[in-house]
């Protein structure tokens, strides 16, 4: 029996950061892997799979009319980048019916990890003695009663409910903390399966100690935490950014910082690499990380499993996909976003 055909160009990732050897065998034995390769896939070779392939898999897939009129047998476009590209013409794909996922939840684990690590960090001082320890000054047994708190019972809220926010809210639970979040966009009886109170975004960010933003980015949320919001933060209250840098103005977050009445635990910034001279690099009430929450061994595997369980759903007919898919409502909401920043994890709320 002859197998469906399946594009697979994962440059600028590598096949082995997406897939187990488990779950790269089911691909190779279910389809027709072309290419496959840790380096970019030559463009002859794409020509020649086009007339036959079902699945196109690539890190940045190029998809146009051109493309789709050479390619009669597509019926999935999955990217493994981690956002929806404006390298696909999803008009034309709804057209044609042909789905268009994201693998954006399949960074949800590595992610919550890092942002339970920031959390702890942050919220008992860790980074702040060990580097006042390394100067010699540390304080030996000192409750630091000015900033730090304990996770148990805190007031935890987030920007956006997403599959990380999802994620770390299970990783929360043995702290039993107190939940709220804004999110326009998550469905009351999600917030209610997760035990999260909703609220306007100024009520969330009054009632925080623990505030982790994971909201995607859309034209309506950038600098969406602005001066005048950073104000409503309690003293000594935690800021953990976990998702796209588009919702903070970095001016306010950086003043903010440096007069040292909150403090920030921050993975992402509006320009990476960051410039050796910006002033956030000098913060103490800053922990800085080089955009690195996924960037941990087998931590971006899950993205196979979830492609694989797809696939299946997909050649039996079932509806329901554990990736995002792309609608009307996404690319809508990706307009004007910079460049095609991810909004996966919105799809994947509805």
């Amino acid at each position: 029996m002859t197998k469906p055909v399946l594009i697979f160009d994962p440059d600028w990732r590598r096949v082995d950061e997406l897939f187990s050897e488990t779950a790269k065998s089911e691909l190779f034995a279910a389809y027709d892997v072309v290419w496959g390769q840790d380096c970019p896939i030559p463009q002859e070779v794409v020509d020649q799979a086009l007339n036959h392939a079902e699945v196109l898999i690539a890190a940045t897939p190029r998809v146009d009319a051109d493309v789709l009129a050479r390619a009669p047998k597509l019926r999935t476009i999955i990217e493994v980048s981690g956002a929806f590209p404006d390298t696909i013409d999803y008009l034309a794909c709804f057209d044609r019916d042909i789905e268009v996922l994201s693998c954006a939840p399949g960074f949800r684990q590595s992610v919550a990890e890092m942002g339970l690590a920031m959390a702890l960090a942050g919220a008992r001082g860790l980074v702040a003695e060990h580097e006042a320890f390394r100067r010699g000054d540390e304080r030996w047994l000192a409750d630091r009663l000015d900033t730090d708190f304990s996770l148990f019972n805190a007031e935890v809220a987030f920007i956006g409910f997403g599959q990380i926010a999802q994620e770390l809210t299970r990783l929360l639970a043995p702290f039993r903390p107190s939940l709220t979040a804004f999110d326009p966009w998550l469905l009351p009886a999600v917030a209610e399966e997760f035990g999260v109170s909703l609220k306007p975004l100024d009520d969330t960010l009054k009632t925080a100690r623990c505030l982790f933003v994971t909201a995607v980015p859309t034209a309506e949320n950038h600098h969406l935490l602005n001066a005048e919001r950073f104000a409503l933060l309690r003293d000594s209250a935690l800021v953990i950014l976990l998702s796209r840098a588009h919702l903070v103005d970095f001016d306010a977050l950086t003043a903010e910082l440096a007069n040292q009445r909150i403090r920030a635990c921050i993975d992402v910034f509006p320009s990476e690499p960051v410039a050796l001279d910006d002033d956030i690099r000098g913060l103490p009430s800053a922990i800085l990380s080089p955009h690195r929450a996924a960037a941990v061994d087998k931590g971006r595997q899950l993205i196979g499993d979830m492609i694989i369980a797809d696939l299946d759903a997909i050649r039996i007919g079932t509806q329901k996909r554990q990736l995002s898919k792309a609608n009307q409502g996404t690319i809508t909401a990706l307009a004007g976003v910079g460049d095609a920043q991810s909004v996966s994890d919105m799809a994947a709320k509805r």
